[in-house]
């Protein structure tokens, strides 16, 4: 009898999983699944406490569910990659594997890791890959002279038309083995890493990611493109955490979108193309990053901005991470995403824009804090928006182009309800006045328990240009 072993890895569900079907496509065929934890590996690439924790969770609603189909999951923990290999190669020789199935990852060291897996178990475990984490796999979607599309728009034009070529459909989950359910012995053991749980805005398991997203595409997309811009609305999906550890496929997005909206594709006006352009510019990033692996380095795009003189100040750092700078829509985003390890994209726009452009701090240590706190962390989809705020990436914003957090602030948050929910300090401040609550409580000769702006806009932003240009110049 065959012995059939699935790696999981950012791809925890049973459903539109292509290295399990492929694993269970052979009825007679033993079936066997491993998870690998790595807490060291996750320390050098700063992964959230929140992220390990929904990580776990989901995993105990994984083995269950493949139990439930006459499949064991085995969850090991080791230090790093290299590690790894050497237990999946021993073990592949205790259970006596003859194909190992796994999805695809595609940053540098996971490429890497799965080198050293294949060639380890080469001539003894045919090893199968697949391109799951993805609607198009990358390099599929290239301009006429066989380059990666550096500009979003003609990517997305691209990729629309390939998407229409290519067979996205979603796969059944497997059918219970003939050795029928099993009862799980051993739930996973928790990590040695720290962890916080995601709390009940994110409750585990491919049911609730399923729920919302039909709950989404089927009451709220049609609103996507005027509520997903404020805060104080959830005008979004909130589906990233499921989508960044794979509890959710993008072809399962892109199919109940397809589902409740046919005419998606030909309708660019609507909510649901909104909604799918966001799911393009997903792709768009992990896709450069294949094609461009110094992202994966931390690298800039644009190499001339590497000798932008970035300001080294440990203070505004820090009150940036804890929400102090005196700016209430960058502070609310930051103490959102402290509180709950998830923020507003319009905010992550906002408050990467302020430490970048407004305090002229290096747009990487913005990156590794949001890692370091984000339940949906994915690191093409946080480089890539880093380096649009930061205008060091590909298709990003001109350096000149410079947020006015005030203004900003005043636009997305009129009311200030999203403000008020964290910033329970202004409570008192008047709608008009609380984006600038200072001059209000100067005025009213009273004294808020809140920072004073830590930086004056206007210079700040001359001082940006000027360290901007000069780098473009050559200076250092």
């Amino acid at each position: 009898m065959a012995t059939h072993l699935v790696w999981l890895r950012n791809d925890l569900r049973i459903t539109d999983n292509k290295a399990l079907h492929a694993a269970c496509c052979d009825p007679a065929a033993r079936v066997l699944a491993v998870f690998i934890a790595t807490p060291g590996q996750w320390r050098q690439h700063e992964m959230a406490p929140r992220q390990a924790a929904f990580i776990h969770a989901n995993l105990l609603q994984v083995q269950q569910a493949l139990a439930d189909r006459g499949i064991p999951l085995v969850c090991h923990q080791c230090d790093d990659f290299s590690v790894a290999v050497d237990w999946l190669v021993a073990y592949c020789a205790q259970e006596r594997v003859n194909a190992l199935f796994y999805n695809r990852q595609y940053e540098i060291n996971e490429l890497k890791r799965d080198q050293q897996a294949q060639r380890r178990l080469s001539g003894q475990v045919i090893c199968q890959s697949f391109d799951d984490s993805l609607l198009l796999p990358p390099g599929s979607v290239q301009t006429g002279g066989g380059e990666m599309y550096k500009i979003y728009t003609p990517f997305r034009k691209a990729f629309i038309q390939r998407l229409t070529e290519s067979d996205v459909r979603s796969l059944p989950a497997p059918k219970r083995r003939e050795g029928g359910a099993l009862s799980v012995s051993a739930a996973p053991a928790a990590f040695d890493y720290p962890q916080v749980e995601a709390g009940a805005d994110f409750p585990a398991g491919e049911d609730a990611a399923l729920q919302r997203l039909r709950a989404f595409c089927r009451e709220q997309v049609q609103d996507y493109l005027q509520q997903r811009d404020f805060p104080a609305i959830a005008g979004t999906s909130s589906l990233s955490p499921y989508l960044a550890i794979g509890v959710l496929s993008p072809r399962q997005c892109f199919n109940r979108l397809r589902a409740e909206c046919p005419q998606v594709l030909e309708n660019s006006d609507s909510g649901a193309f909104g909604w799918l352009n966001e799911l393009i510019w997903r792709e768009f990033y992990r896709h450069l990053m294949v094609a461009y692996p110094a992202l994966c380095r931390h690298r800039p795009f644009i190499e001339w901005t590497d000798r932008v003189r970035w300001r080294n100040n440990d203070a505004l750092l820090l009150a940036w991470q804890q929400g102090a700078t005196g700016y209430p829509i960058v502070d609310a985003a930051m103490r959102q995403l402290n509180k709950t390890g998830w923020m507003h994209n319009r905010l992550r726009m906002i408050s990467a824009s302020f430490l970048v452009k407004d305090l002229l701090i290096d747009w990487r240590a913005g990156e590794r804090y949001f890692m370091s706190q984000l339940l949906d962390g994915d690191l093409a989809a946080n480089n890539g928006g880093w380096q649009w705020a930061a205008s060091t990436g590909t298709d990003a914003a001109p350096y000149f182009r410079i947020f006015n957090p005030t203004t900003q602030g005043e636009r997305f948050d009129p009311q200030g309800t999203f403000i008020r929910k964290w910033l329970p300090e202004l409570a008192d401040v008047p709608d008009n006045a609380l984006h600038q609550p200072h001059l209000w409580a100067e005025k009213q000769q009273c004294t808020l328990d809140y920072p004073l702006p830590i930086v004056d806009h206007k210079q700040a932003r001359l001082e940006t240009l000027a360290a901007f240009e000069a780098a473009k110049r050559g200076e250092y």
